[in-house]
Formats: structure tokens, sequence, C-alpha cells
């Protein structure tokens, strides 16, 4: 069964990541699993380091995950979705891809302390997620829940090819929706309607069956861009393209993502070239 992957270091935004994680996997039928990232010299005194010691603290904090992630589970009364959990020892990005290389995981998701900025272990490592791994991310703000149905923004500036498994996480996310309605932001100092109706054309062609609303937005910045459409129009997820040519690339900047979290609750969903 296909999963839905969440990072957590038992913070209050990783729990809220999480039941965010499960109420999607409800909808879509997944199961979640939780995963979490033991750092290589976490446990360890140099003093008082033992084989038996450092077994032990390891196999404490694998049913710690278990208890967690269950934990959770029931407060939210969903004991019937399927979760598993899995515990490794490394850096959070090596643990992480590890992982899916062996499960079948379609979407990351990441909880972060949202408009109150960025802290804990899997916050301070969004950006790093973002930027660095070719996986779809939804980073889940602490204020952000899931909605009956959701409100998907995507940003765009119609020059991104997505990758098959982006495309796939995308038409996951409209099925969360239950809707299979879509808004599609297009953010720019200067347009070309050739280029447009162009993009128009190949979004359309991308998400058959999808009712799409395009929205055009003239701005030099945007992030900022993006931001002023988000105040002013309702939308619960915001879907993000990484790529290296152009403009949209710098949200993807630590000091950028940092920014752009900390002005809205929304969830950001980032998809790749």
């Amino acid at each position: 069964m296909k999963q839905i992957l969440v990072a957590t270091d038992f913070s209050k935004s990783a729990a809220n990541a999480f039941a965010y994680a499960l109420a999607m996997a409800k909808v879509l039928q997944m199961e979640v699993a939780a995963i979490h990232a033991i750092h290589p010299t976490e446990g360890i005194n140099n003093s008082t380091y033992n084989a038996i010691f450092i077994e032990s603290y390891y196999q404490n904090k694998k049913t710690a995950l278990e208890q967690w992630a269950n934990n959770i589970r029931e407060e939210q009364q969903l004991e019937h979705i399927k979760i598993s959990t899995s515990c490794d020892v490394g850096f959070l990005k090596t643990v992480i891809t590890e992982y899916t290389k062996t499960n079948p995981v379609e979407l990351l998701i990441m909880g972060i302390t949202g408009a109150t900025g960025i802290s804990g272990i899997v916050g301070s490592n969004a950006s790093m997620v973002v930027t660095k791994m070719r996986i779809p991310t939804l980073i889940v703000p602490l204020e952000s829940n899931f909605p009956a149905s959701p409100i998907i923004t995507l940003a765009t500036d119609y020059e991104t090819k997505l990758s098959q498994k982006d495309v796939l996480a995308l038409v996951e996310m409209l099925k969360a929706s239950g809707s299979q309605k879509m808004q599609v932001l297009y953010v720019a100092e200067n347009s070309d309607q050739q280029h447009i109706e162009t993009g128009e054309k190949s979004i359309r062609e991308l998400l058959p069956g999808t009712q799409i609303e395009f929205n055009y937005i003239k701005h030099n910045s945007a992030p900022n861009g993006i931001m002023d459409f988000i105040e002013q129009n309702h939308t619960d997820i915001l879907c993000l393209v990484k790529h290296h040519h152009n403009i949209i690339y710098r949200l993807f900047t630590s000091s950028t993502v940092n920014q752009v979290i900390n002005k809205t609750v929304k969830a950001i969903l980032v998809l790749h070239e």
C-alpha cells in the first residue's frame, strides 16, 4: 500500500503533521509511516559509553516512536488507519533517503511551528529537505489542520515540467480535496500572451478532468506576489515547484523559506522538475 511518510522529532509540530497525515490517509486509503533519525552522537557520553547502554538507548527510542504514533492515532480516533514506524541512526536526509529506496512513499510530510518561526530538529531541516531532496514534501505549520475539502493553489511560471513522481503527488492531493478543483497562480512583472496560452494548455493536459481557475498577478517579486494572493484568496495548500532556472527557485533558499512560512499558516507542498 502507498505510504505517507512523516518525519518526527516528537515535537508538538511533528505530532500535528502526523495527525494531518492520518486525515489525508483516511481519504486516500493510504498507510502512514513515522520516521525518526537518531543523530550519530545522540545518547553517547564519551566517558561512560558502552555497547550495551547505546543499544538499550536505541531500543527505547524505537519503542517511544511506536507509542507516540499509536497515541496520536487513538487521539484522532483513526485506529483503522494502518501505521508503521522506522527509527534509524544517521542524519535526517540519509535516513529518509534510505527508507524511500525500499518503501512505496508517495509524499513526505514535515511539521514546523509555522507563524511562530521554524524551530526543533525537524523544523530546522525543512528548508534542507526541499532544497536537497527530490521527493514531494508537504510542510505543515502547527496552525494548519487538514480540512474536509482543502483548496489547492499551484504557483507556477509555466516553465516547469514536473517529474512523474511529483505529478502523482499532485494528483493524490487533488483526490484528497474531494472536488478535483485547483487554483493556478502565475506571478510575473511582464507577461507574454502566447506563453500564458501555452502554459494553460500544458496544465490542462497535465491534469485532465481537473477544474482549473487561472489567476494572474503582476509583481516584480514572485514570493511577494504569492503572499499577496494567499492573503486575499482562500488557500489551504500552496504548491510550489523547485527548479534552478528562474525566480521561483529563490523561494527555496533557507532564509526565504523561513520568511514565507513565518508569514503564512498554510501548508506548502514542494514539487520538483
